[in-house]
C-alpha cells in the first residue's frame, strides 16, 4: 500500500470524505490490519522491509481441520529446519497485486465466488480481551486472525494494539514496537493529528468480510489471509479496505502469530468485487 500522508490535518477543519479515504490508504492498515500483516492491513508502508508477497496458496474454507503442506511439526523447541525453512517460504512468497485504488468502495460483482468460509464461533475469551476457542482447524487460525486484528485497531489507541500483540505473538515473532497493526495504527493517528492514546472522536470499525488460506506447513502452521471493511468516523465516515496475513501456530490451546518475518503482503481489495473474487478472496461467515 503507498506510504501515509506527511501532511498533518487540523481538528478543527471538516474531513471530506476524499480525505479520510487517503487517510486509511495511506495510513498502511493491513494488517493490520490489518495486514503480510495487519491489518489492519490491513497496510503496509509501515513495514517496507517486507516484500510483496503472496501466492497461490489454498483458497479453501478449511474444513477438514489440521491439514498439513508437508514437513515435520514443531517439537518443543519449535519447528525442525526442514519444516522452518518451508514456513519461511510459504510466507514470503507473492501475492497478487492490485492497484491501491482497488482498496475503495467499488461495485459488488455478480460472480460467484464460490461457498463462504465458514469461521467457528470462539469459545472463551482470551488476553487483552481477544476472542479465542477456535480450535486447531485452518478455519480456526483465520477466525483467530481475525478477532487479533480487530482487537487491535478497534482500540483505536497505541496501548491497545500493544497489549493485543503482547498477549498475542511467540517469542520472535512481532513486538510492541515491530508489529505493522501498531505500526498503521500509529501512522493513522498521526495523518489524523491525534496522540498515541487516540481520541473519543475517532471511531475505527474492522469488519472481516473475505478470507484465504495461504497454505499450512504439517498439523500446526497456517497462514491465512483477511480482508477487512475498515470504517474511520471523525466526524465523517470513510471506508476503505484493509488485508493482512500472519504465521499462526497452534500452541496446544489457542493460535498465536508465530516467530519470523511478517508474510508478504495481501492483496487490499473492497470485499465482493470482481477484483476481490479473481485474487481468491472469499466470503466469510460466521457459523
Amino acid at each position: 500500500m503507498p506510504g501515509r500522508r506527511s501532511e498533518r490535518a487540523r481538528p478543527a477543519a471538516p474531513w471530506t470524505r476524499q480525505k479520510m479515504l487517503a487517510l486509511l490508504i495511506g495510513a498502511g492498515l493491513t494488517a493490520v490490519l490489518l495486514v503480510g500483516g495487519l491489518v489492519l492491513a490491513v497496510v503496509d508502508a509501515a513495514q517496507p522491509a517486507r516484500h510483496p508477497a503472496g501466492g497461490a496458496g489454498s483458497a479453501d474454507s478449511g474444513r477438514s481441520g489440521r491439514r498439513g503442506g508437508g514437513g515435520s511439526s514443531a517439537g518443543p523447541n519449535g519447528p525442525g529446519p526442514t519444516a522452518a525453512a518451508e514456513r519461511d517460504a510459504l510466507a514470503a512468497r507473492p501475492m497478487p497485486t492490485v492497484p491501491a485504488d482497488a482498496a475503495q468502495p467499488g461495485p459488488v460483482s455478480l460472480r460467484d465466488p464460490g461457498a463462504p468460509i465458514m469461521l467457528p464461533a470462539a469459545s472463551r475469551t482470551g488476553p487483552a480481551g481477544v476472542p479465542t476457542g477456535f480450535g486447531p482447524t485452518r478455519v480456526g487460525a483465520l477466525a483467530q486472525l481475525a478477532a487479533i486484528d480487530q482487537a487491535a485497531l478497534q482500540s483505536g489507541a497505541l496501548s491497545g494494539a500493544r497489549a493485543v500483540i503482547n498477549g498475542w505473538a511467540l517469542p520472535g515473532g512481532p513486538t510492541t514496537t515491530s508489529w505493522s497493526g501498531v505500526a498503521a495504527l500509529a501512522a493513522l493517528l498521526n495523518a489524523a493529528g491525534l496522540s498515541g492514546g487516540g481520541s473519543g472522536q475517532l471511531a475505527i470499525v474492522v469488519t472481516p468480510l473475505m478470507g484465504q488460506v495461504k497454505g499450512s506447513v504439517g498439523g500446526d502452521f497456517v497462514l491465512p489471509c483477511v480482508d477487512f471493511e475498515v470504517d474511520v468516523t471523525l466526524q465523517q465516515t470513510a471506508r476503505a479496505a484493509a488485508a493482512d496475513c500472519q504465521r499462526m501456530v497452534w500452541t496446544g490451546d489457542r493460535w498465536m502469530i508465530g516467530p519470523g518475518v511478517e508474510p508478504a503482503e495481501a492483496p487490499s481489495v473492497w470485499p465482493d468485487t470482481d477484483t476481490a473474487i479473481g485474487v481468491g478472496w472469499r466470503d466469510l461467515r460466521r457459523g
